[in-house]
């Protein structure tokens, strides 16, 4: 194995793109260079990584030339000009995009639920969608140990989700609001300080908005399996880090509540944070900037049998994003696929 790689980070100045280049430093990934890349607005600014400043250049075809491992963050419109071109050129590419997530020759990889599926890349491996990635943590080891027939999610998701921008917003909404001043929204079609809109993407011709679609159809890619039944419903809440899913699940046999804890505790990434009688659960203020999976309220479902409730917390930028997309590198190092 070499000492190090050339890594590229697509969207270095992205609030996604700086978070991967944090968790490369606090993971001590064998970076022997970095290559921070981003838009023409953002040429010319720097970067931090192990205590240097590097300057981030504009991402174009050849600066993928020479380089091991690309973690794009930079959008889709980033990874349709240059995912497969930096493949051509020798990179494996690690696409946090939704663009290529359904495409039948990219595999869509949960390190710690499908790193087998890595084994058929052909130089591209797309990250999942940041609320698919927490929920499918959770209901991994169920589906192993009972079989899910249907599960029914609606998610909390923090403005992070949306980048810089949105966050950026809310925190001058809490402001102005505070002040009594007028509030203006431009990121979002309403305010979203004190408020909670039920729409996440556009629309679909069913009713579901895109994000809810790619809850759906990520799911049973990655668990393998079409016959699971998903239905979403995904709200953004005025939350700055860390989204929440309220998960109901059917399954094919019984699994009390009890035993799902102990399912759940030994499940890699997962922390059972669910001592209902002290107040103990997880929530966004707790989970933001840690790398586990937090799921807790675990109960039986009282109206239906075979049925379980749980409550799932996580940091969309570290696993929904960054951090699952650094483990992808650093599984397929571990498998010799780079």
């Amino acid at each position: 194995m070499p000492c190090g790689y050339r890594v590229a980070v697509v969207g270095a100045t992205g609030a996604v793109g700086r978070k991967m280049i944090e968790i490369l430093m606090q993971r001590n990934f064998p970076v022997a260079e970095l290559v921070p890349l981003a838009t023409s607005r953002s040429a010319g600014t720097e970067v931090e990584f192990k205590d240097k400043c590097i300057k981030v250049e504009e991402t174009s075809k050849g600066s993928f030339d020479g380089i091991d491992i690309a973690l794009f963050a930079g959008g889709g419109s980033a990874s349709r000009k240059f995912g497969w071109e930096a493949v051509a050129r020798g990179a494996v590419v690690i696409d946090n995009s939704s663009l290529f997530r359904m495409e039948e020759n990219v595999p869509l990889v949960i390190p710690e639920v499908n790193p087998q599926d890595l084994k058929r890349h052909k130089g591209l491996i797309a990250n999942p969608n940041c609320s698919t990635v927490q929920m499918v943590m959770v209901l991994k080891p169920i589906y192993d140990a009972v079989g899910i027939k249907r599960v029914v999610v609606s998610t909390y998701q923090a403005v992070s989700g949306t980048g810089k921008l949105a966050v950026d917003e809310l925190e001058r909404q809490v402001k102005d609001y505070a002040g009594g001043c007028t509030i203006s929204a431009e990121v979002y079609p309403y305010q979203i300080a004190l408020n909670v809109l039920p729409q996440i993407d556009a629309f679909t011709p069913n009713g579901y908005t895109r994000e809810e679609m790619k809850m759906v159809n990520e799911t049973r890619k990655i668990l393998g399996d079409n016959s699971i039944d998903v239905s979403a419903t995904t709200i953004r809440v005025p939350v700055f880090y860390g989204h929440s899913e309220a998960i109901n699940v059917q399954t094919e046999g019984k699994l009390t509540a009890a035993a799902a804890r102990m399912l759940l505790a030994e499940a890699p990434g997962v922390r059972v944070v669910d001592n209902p009688d002290e107040c103990i659960y997880p929530m966004p203020i707790t989970a933001a900037g840690k790398d586990d999976v937090m799921v807790g309220r675990i109960r039986e479902d009282i109206s239906l049998q075979n049925g379980l409730d749980l409550w799932v917390v996580a940091d969309n930028l570290r696993k929904g994003a960054a951090l699952n997309a650094v483990q992808i590198a650093e599984k397929m190092i571990e498998l010799g696929l780079i």
